[in-house]
């Protein structure tokens, strides 16, 4: 039963995630990218200059690519990329469509830099909150999935390959000022869209050196409730063999495991490390409780 309501919880999640990435990314580039001109990659980077030069309507170029992409994608790599890239592929440009029909959508702002600013922002938070539930944006994604497939390439090849085919056609329709406008918007997206990824992942790791090891370990477990892993380690000046104390928390625990040993051992040698991800029992599975060994 606990199982059944996992996985219909993670469904929900994934669902509502979607749902939000691609209604915010909808609503920047009706209120942001397009009032202003300001380029950007994928395919709606293509819409814009074919816009442009032909005044075709953005949202349903976009379709068109994106559903031509995904059946491509479907016939080259397989079922895996369909599944995960279709919503994106019918919601994005459907929510385009809506947004753009908005009365005074793009007139927020008139200012093109803060435009540009709250366009890389929310780019970022909109790709990022997809990506998080292992879902695919669809569009040039699914492009530079093939290519890398077909040519035996890394991925990431081809995303600076197409990136810079987009951004440079956009830049033979577009003046001086949206070229840089949309430099800003890239920068600011890659910084965001990183920090969502790991958002509520990150950790703090604790690599504690004393010959008291064995108090601190216990602490560690009872007082501060967190894992610990013992490590052989041999000293430098005295190549004395004993035990490193490793434990990983997180940062709101951080002053009470520093209180813990300085209480124990003031000399102890400790180094503090940001970690990106953590996974596994007692963080992205639930903590299995166990009587602990008093001895080594």
């Amino acid at each position: 039963m606990n199982k059944v309501k996992k996985t219909a919880a993670e469904s929900f999640k994934t669902a509502l995630f979607v749902l939000l990435g691609n209604g915010l990314l909808a609503f920047l580039v009706s209120a942001f990218i397009i009032p202003h001109d300001i380029i950007m990659g994928g395919t709606t980077g293509i819409a814009l200059v074919l816009h442009k030069l032909f005044n075709v309507d953005t949202a349903l170029v976009v379709f068109i690519l994106n559903l031509f992409l995904l059946v491509l994608g479907l016939i080259i790599i397989g079922r895996k990329l369909f599944f995960t890239s279709i919503a994106s592929t019918i919601l994005y440009p459907f929510m385009l469509s809506l947004f753009q029909k908005i009365p005074h959508i793009d007139t927020l702002t008139d200012n093109t830099l803060l435009a540009s600013l709250f366009a890389g922002v929310l780019m970022g938070l909109s790709l990022g909150l997809v990506m998080r539930v292992g879902s695919s944006t669809g569009g040039m994604d699914i492009t530079n999935l093939i290519l890398a497939k077909l040519t035996h390439k890394s991925v990431a090849y081809f995303v600076y390959i197409t990136d810079f085919i987009v951004v440079f056609s956009q830049a033979v329709v577009s003046d001086s000022e949206s070229i840089m406008m949309g430099i800003v918007v890239l920068v600011l997206e890659s910084l965001i869209l990183e920090q969502v990824m790991v958002f509520g992942k990150s950790q703090i790791q604790l690599f504690v050196i004393s010959p008291r090891f064995e108090e601190i370990r216990m602490k560690f477990l009872t007082e501060l409730g967190a894992g610990v892993t013992m490590s052989h380690i041999k000293t430098g000046a005295l190549s004395t063999e004993q035990l490193g104390v490793i434990c990983v928390i997180p940062s709101r625990k951080l002053y009470s495991a520093n209180e813990i040993v300085r209480s124990i051992d003031p000399d102890a040698f400790i180094t503090v490390t940001k970690i990106k991800e953590v996974r596994g029992r007692g963080f992205t599975e639930e903590r299995e409780e166990l009587e602990f060994n008093t001895e080594i």
